[in-house]
């Protein structure tokens, strides 16, 4: 069962009354991705968790009724786009930021986010010690953003968004094992190495081979081209 978003019923007097704590709104349809992103927001001390929400309706719920200080969202929802709760968040709270964690690489969506006023674009291959590091750099006036995404502005900014990469012939694409779909499913999602070993018991060791045959069937340099490809493919459904 999809877990309803957490309530600010559980935040402390001292968190209340303590102006350095980010009150912070996390959208994530994917149940094991969002646990394990609210599990690092948790254990984080100068942040309080105020929602995990699994779709577009329990996200814009919490934002009528709680002051959120940044909105951490993946794009592809059941029930919508992350991009709808970025615009009502900046209407509602104009000095909230907001974050997009997500699979999706592609110009539309990239731009569509940081249009709406997303301050920060992350790939879920990010480690998750990182996004710590860049909810900081966010919330200190910065603009963490993943350097594939860095390279789709650029792209876009200097005219070449538009113009289409030249894309392999379907038919004769190599196609992946099941076992590589499992793989391919899992750095989709935004698992790590080794929650991808566990989860399909196999070795740690195994899980880059994998990989390396993914990206080099797919064309592929990291994890967000596959998963694009992937998709453009309808191998997976994001």
């Amino acid at each position: 069962m999809r877990k309803r978003h957490l309530q600010t019923a559980n935040m402390t007097d001292d968190e209340r009354e303590t102006p350095n704590v980010c009150r912070i709104l996390l959208v994530e349809d994917d149940g094991p991705v969002r646990e394990r992103l609210a599990r690092i927001i948790t254990d984080w001390r100068k942040a309080h968790l105020i929602a995990a929400c699994g779709t577009l309706g329990e996200a814009t719920a919490a934002i009528r009724d709680n002051p959120v200080d940044l909105l951490i969202t993946d794009l592809n929802l059941p029930d919508g786009h992350g991009v709808q709760a970025i615009r009502m968040l900046r209407t509602t709270r104009p000095d909230a930021e907001s974050m997009v964690i997500s699979v999706l690489a592609d110009d539309r969506n990239v731009i569509e986010a940081i249009e709406a006023g997303a301050s920060g674009y992350l790939l879920k291959d990010s480690d998750p010690i990182n996004i710590i590091d860049a909810i900081s750099d966010l919330l200190a006036g910065k603009s963490p953003i993943s350097s594939t995404i860095a390279r789709t502005i650029i792209r876009r900014m200097t005219g070449r968004g538009n113009t289409p990469d030249p894309q392999p012939d379907d038919a004769t694409a190599q196609p992946l094992t099941p076992r590589e779909m499992d793989i391919l499913w899992g750095i989709a999602k935004g698992f790590t190495y080794g929650e991808l070993a566990e989860r399909l018991q196999i070795s740690k060791e195994t899980v880059p081979v994998h990989i390396k045959h993914i990206y080099r069937k797919l064309q592929a340099n990291n994890r967000s081209e596959a998963v694009y490809e992937a998709s453009r493919r309808g191998l997976i459904r994001l």
